[in-house]
């Protein structure tokens, strides 16, 4: 198999948006966490591609053999992404309850 019909298979194996290779950022059995983080990274400004949802999606069973979900990101972006990421799971995009709507 050519480089280019491997990277059109599997996005880890193409470039993401310039930044170099794709990497993993994260797994999750649950395509819609995986969509979730997606959104935020692209708005902090950061590519990011979710691999194997449909997959998973289609065939529920096999995502612990798969790997689960897929979030790649480029390699010149990851740290950033890492943080990203933090944030996100420690709550720190929560919206505050209390607050009345704008």
């Amino acid at each position: 198999m050519r480089r280019s019909d491997r990277a059109a298979s599997d996005p880890s194996q193409s470039g993401g948006g310039g930044g170099g290779e794709l990497r993993l950022l994260a797994s999750f059995l649950n395509p819609t966490d995986a969509f979730i983080l997606q959104a935020r990274l692209r708005a902090d400004g950061l590519e990011a591609v979710v691999a194997d949802a449909e997959m998973v999606q289609t065939y529920s069973l096999l995502a612990i053999a798969l790997g689960g979900v897929r979030v790649l990101v480029p390699d010149a972006h990851f740290s950033e992404a890492q943080e990203i990421q933090t944030a996100l799971e420690r709550g720190d995009y929560m919206l505050d309850d209390a607050e009345p709507p704008p």
